[in-house]
C-alpha cells in the first residue's frame, strides 16, 4: 500500500549513498513523535561518532558488489485475528532470503519471503520490478518511469564524490528544518557493528511518526529499516537482516518467474510531476470505462495521474503523506462488496453515497473499496478514515 516502497533495502553502491537516502526520506516525511531507541544486541558495536562522520564513513566504504542475507520482514499493518485461511507472507509477515548485486550498470535485488502456502518474491531489474503475490497467485509488473530512472542516474553518477565531514553537517542542518534526527546510535544488526538513526517528521506526515534505519559501520550497507505509526513504539513495518554475507551473487539468482497460471497486472506508475489535460485525455481514452477523475475530492487537488494496468488509472489527491490515492479499474468480474476480504481477512463495510465500500483501517492509514456501475474504486492513504471516505464521496 506504500508508494514507491523503495526495492533498494540493504542497498550496496561503489561509494554509499546513505546520505542521499536520508534526504530522501526527509523530503517524504514530516509529523511525528520519537521513535524507540534501536535495541542493542551482544554483538559488536562501533565507537560512538557524530552523525556526519558516521555518514561519511559509510559514503567512503570500499564498495560491495553484492550481499547475500537471511532477513525477517514484519507487518502488523493488520490484526492477526483479521486473517482467515493460508498465511500471506506479505500482510502478515515472514522470514526468508535477501541477494542483491549492484556495479556499474548492473542493479539488481531479490526478496524472497517464505511461506507454507507458497513463496513471496520480490524482484528488481534494472528498472524492472515484479511481485508475487502467493495467497492470490497474482503478479504484478511494471517498470520505473523515465522521470524515476533519470533520478537514479544521476545519483548514481554523483555517489563517487563523498562529501566533507563539514557539507554533510550543512546538509543535515537542512533536513533538521523538516525532521528531527538522532545522532548515530552504536548497535549491532545481523552480526555486525552498525549505527542506527532515527528520523521523525515534524509536519504533514499523515498516522507516520517515523522511521529507523540502520547500516553496517565498516560497509555502510543499510541492514534494517523500519516504520512505525503515531502512538506505538513497536515497528508496524520492519525488514531486517538477521545474517549477511558480502561478495558476487550468480546472475541466475535473479532469474525468478511466476508460477505457471499466475494472473499479471501490469502497473505504470506516474512520474510525480502534474498531469497535463492532454494526457489526462489519453488515459481516459484508453479506459473501457468513463474515468471519474475530479480536479478536487474531499477538499484535496488533484496533482498527478498515471495508467494502471490494461484498464485502469492511478490518480494521486494532495501532496506528500498527507496525499491520497485513487485508483479506478474496470469492474469486469468483480463481486459486489462485503465484508469478507481478498486473501480471507474480515474487511468492516460502509456506505458511500448509498453503496456499500470496505473500509480497511490501518496505524498507517486507510484503504476504502467500493463498485460503482462498471468501475471499482479503491482509495488508500496515510489518512484517518474520515479522510478517505471524504474522497471516495467526492468521486
Amino acid at each position: 500500500m506504500c508508494q514507491s516502497i523503495s526495492v533498494k533495502f540493504l542497498r550496496t553502491a561503489p561509494t554509499r549513498r546513505l546520505l542521499v537516502l536520508i534526504a530522501s526520506v526527509a523530503g517524504v516525511i514530516a509529523a511525528g513523535t520519537a521513535i524507540a531507541v534501536a535495541a542493542i544486541g551482544s554483538g559488536p558495536v562501533p565507537r560512538r561518532e557524530g552523525l556526519a562522520v558516521a555518514i561519511r564513513q559509510a559514503l567512503s566504504a570500499p564498495a560491495v558488489t553484492g550481499i547475500s542475507a537471511r532477513i525477517t520482514f514484519t507487518n502488523s499493518l493488520i490484526d492477526a485475528t483479521d486473517f482467515q485461511g493460508p498465511t500471506d507472507p506479505l500482510f502478515q509477515g515472514a522470514s526468508g532470503r535477501l541477494w542483491m548485486t549492484d556495479t556499474p550498470g548492473d542493479h539488481r535485488l531479490r526478496i524472497e519471503l517464505q511461506s507454507d502456502n507458497g513463496d513471496a518474491q520480490i524482484v528488481y531489474d534494472n528498472g524492472r520490478f515484479s511481485i508475487y503475490d502467493p495467497t492470490s497467485n497474482v503478479a504484478y509488473v511494471g517498470s520505473m518511469t523515465a522521470h524515476a530512472a533519470d533520478r537514479h542516474r544521476a545519483r548514481v553518477a554523483g555517489a563517487d564524490r563523498v562529501p566533507t565531514v563539514a557539507a554533510i553537517t550543512r546538509a543535515l542542518t537542512r533536513v533538521s528544518k523538516h525532521v528531527e534526527l538522532s545522532g548515530a546510535i552504536p548497535s549491532d544488526v545481523a552480526g555486525q557493528a552498525a549505527y542506527t538513526i532515527r528520523i521523525s517528521p515534524q509536519r504533514n506526515g499523515g498516522l507516520l511518526s517515523g522511521f529507523e534505519l540502520a547500516w553496517d559501520a565498516v560497509r555502510g550497507v543499510p541492514l534494517r529499516f523500519a516504520v512505525y505509526a503515531k502512538g506505538d513504539r513497536s515497528p508496524v513495518l520492519e525488514l531486517e537482516a538477521t545474517d549477511i554475507s558480502y561478495g558476487p551473487v550468480s546472475a541466475s539468482v535473479f532469474d525468478v518467474s511466476p508460477p505457471p497460471g499466475t494472473r499479471i497486472e501490469h502497473i505504470s506508475t506516474p512520474s510525480g510531476a502534474r498531469t497535463s489535460a492532454h494526457e489526462r485525455s489519453d488515459i481516459a481514452r484508453r479506459l473501457t470505462f468513463a474515468l471519474d477523475a475530479p480536479a478536487t475530492a474531499g477538499g484535496l487537488t488533484r496533482t498527478s495521474m498515471g495508467r494502471l494496468g490494461n484498464d485502469g488509472a492511478l490518480i494521486f489527491y494532495g501532496h506528500g503523506l498527507s496525499g491520497v490515492a485513487v485508483l479506478e479499474q474496470a469492474a469486469h468480474g468483480s463481486r459486489a462488496v462485503t465484508s469478507s476480504g481478498q486473501g480471507g481477512v474480515t474487511i468492516p463495510t460502509v456506505s458511500i453515497n448509498g453503496v456499500s465500500a470496505q473500509q480497511l483501517q490501518t496505524p498507517l492509514g486507510t484503504a476504502l473499496r467500493f463498485i460503482r456501475g462498471q468501475v471499482a474504486y479503491t482509495v488508500l492513504g496515510s489518512v484517518p478514515p474520515a479522510t478517505a471516505d471524504a474522497v471516495a464521496r467526492g468521486l
